[in-house]
């Protein structure tokens, strides 16, 4: 059975490129012209899944680690020793990697974990975004112009379609720090809402992910629009 982290990460990659392909489909709607794939835009955006999934898979988790949930983190195994009958440690079954605890939600962990979500990690999210875009659309600046011969470019290799000798990284950082302020303001409406209710009602960190990955789809319109430029 796959990690906990395996099933984020491939689950966050079907939503992303689900997100591109509607994003896609609205572009071409708007502009009035058929739909035709383009494949390139859509491996960018689940390739990006690939990359981002994993360290806030392990932010998450540490966030709950220390916030936890429901205010009582579990004591240390001298502590439990101690309390426990006759000196005997008292057998329990492990709780699962990345799960809050049971018991009362702590509404101050609760706070601090929202407040380090939407400053932190937004922010280290949008630059790793912004980052990631720009410079793998330049090492795949070369692709064809016509969408129909995109599938044809992909499939001639990763080593051919993607060439990162050729991104100006100077080029990569001015267009990441333009674009820092519109994007978090654009995603503090949405996200603030989605993490407070992640927060709150969500146990599971694997969980977590997949409902900020559901939400995600709406964002990741947004977002795919956003770089398309319209």
């Amino acid at each position: 059975m796959p990690s906990p982290i395996i099933t984020a990460t491939i689950q966050s990659t079907v939503l992303a490129a689900t997100s591109n392909l509607i994003a896609q489909a609205l572009g071409a709607y708007k502009s009035n012209e058929p739909f035709v794939l383009d494949w390139v835009p859509l491996f960018q955006f689940a390739l990006y899944a690939v990359v981002s999934t994993p360290p806030n898979f392990l932010w998450q988790e540490l966030l709950e680690h220390s916030f936890p949930s429901s205010g009582s983190p579990s004591p240390p195994p001298a502590a439990a020793a101690a309390a426990a009958p006759n000196g005997k440690k008292q057998q329990k079954q492990p709780k699962p990697k990345g799960e809050a605890g049971e018991g009362k939600l702590s509404v101050g962990n609760t706070m601090a974990k929202l407040a380090l979500d939407q400053t932190v990690g937004a922010a280290l999210n949008t630059v790793m975004f912004s980052v990631f875009l720009h410079s793998v659309q330049a090492a795949m600046a070369h692709r064809p112009v016509a969408p129909a011969d995109s599938f044809a470019f992909l499939a001639g290799g990763f080593n051919k379609a993607v060439d990162y000798s050729a991104v100006r990284w100077d080029d990569v950082w001015a267009r990441a720090s333009a674009e820092f302020v519109p994007l978090m303001v654009a995603s503090w409406r949405l996200w603030p809402l989605v993490s407070l209710i992640n927060f709150a009602f969500v146990r599971s960190v694997a969980t977590r992910n997949l409902v900020g990955g559901l939400a995600g789809v709406g964002w990741g319109v947004y977002v795919s629009m956003f770089a398309a430029g319209r």
